[in-house]
């Protein structure tokens, strides 16, 4: 099989020719439809989320079709978190997105940048009837985080989302859909993105850096950076909430205890549960949530990635094998 294949930190994908994956006992063997491009893709690639045993195929938000293993022919998800052992006190306790063990799709598994892959078939999702390959390849990642991003946030009404990328473009829907109101957050100066986060219901859009006409009960961070977190601090109410969504965030600076005073809460999430992909999964089509997505074919998965690291598009890519 044909697969971009991550060989050290800092360097580029590369194209290879792989022998096709044999699937074990309960898993399933996949032709890989689409793969959603996340920026945890990115983080593995430039070192900052380790890749323990390269080399290693990337990608983890992956439509498939069935080929063996399972159902023939059924169309389903596979995610980031991809075994867990079942056994640790987490996930005994119903938290099995914090098990030491787990292993994670396109990290400790090869993932969906090829034309087949293999997965846990307890960790696979039907794909929601109505939604084509391509949408449904962001919900996989970019809307189980941010679901899950926005469940930690509480019953919060006014919303703040900083980085109006693929997780924030989903969740913003949801958002929405549940009578909460929106202020999104973007790089100084992109009206591009602003302007397409106020059509998908955000009531505001402004810069990093400025204060929303009004204190916000929730504010959640997926850009990867770590200044934003004493400006979400300092843009939240007394009694709010701020989650990190990311698996990874740059150094977050000093900050006076004045901003985490007032019963603020400052929080992250660590991966996903199987309880969070059906939950969101049911309720996507319910919305319905519509996903903006950019495709790109299997050999330029690098310029899905740089375009991904530049903003260069709205919504998601997705790479098709």
């Amino acid at each position: 099989m044909r697969a971009m294949a991550f060989t050290a930190p800092g360097r580029p994908l590369v194209e290879r020719e792989l022998e096709d994956p044999r699937p074990a006992e309960g898993e399933v063997l996949l032709r890989v439809l689409t793969c959603g491009v996340c920026r945890t893709d990115l983080h593995l690639l430039d070192g900052e989320v380790e890749v323990p045993q390269p080399p290693r195929v990337l990608g983890h938000q992956i439509v498939g079709e069935v080929l063996e293993g399972g159902e023939p022919g059924a169309r389903v998800g596979v995610p980031w978190l991809g075994w867990t052992d079942g056994t640790c006190r987490w996930c005994r306790a119903g938290r099995e997105n914090l098990c030491p063990s787990a292993r994670f799709t396109g990290r400790d598994r090869d993932g969906g940048f090829a034309q087949l892959a293999v997965a846990d078939a307890r960790f696979c999702f039907p794909i929601p009837d109505g939604y084509p390959d391509l949408q449904a390849a962001p919900l996989l990642c970019a809307g189980l985080i941010g679901y899950r991003t926005l469940r930690l946030a509480g019953d919060s009404e006014r919303v703040g989302i900083y980085g109006f990328g693929a997780a924030a473009h989903i969740v913003c829907q949801v958002a929405r859909h549940e009578g909460r109101r929106v202020f999104a957050f973007t790089r100084a100066g992109d009206e591009t993105t602003q302007a397409f986060a106020r059509e998908l219901g955000a009531e505001w859009a402004g810069g990093a850096g400025e204060a929303p006409p009004e204190p916000l009960d929730a504010a959640l961070i997926f850009a990867p950076a770590g200044e934003l977190v004493p400006a979400a601090l300092r843009a939240t109410d007394r009694g709010g909430t701020v989650v990190c969504g990311g698996i990874h965030m740059s150094e977050i600076p000093a900050f006076p205890y004045e901003l985490l005073w007032d019963e603020r809460t400052l929080r992250s999430v660590a991966n996903l549960t199987r309880r969070d992909g059906e939950e969101f999964l049911a309720l996507a089509p319910r919305i319905p949530i519509r996903t903006e997505v950019t495709a790109y074919p299997l050999d330029r998965a690098n310029e899905a990635l740089d375009d991904l690291r530049h903003g260069r598009f709205r919504g998601a890519a997705v790479v098709v094998p």
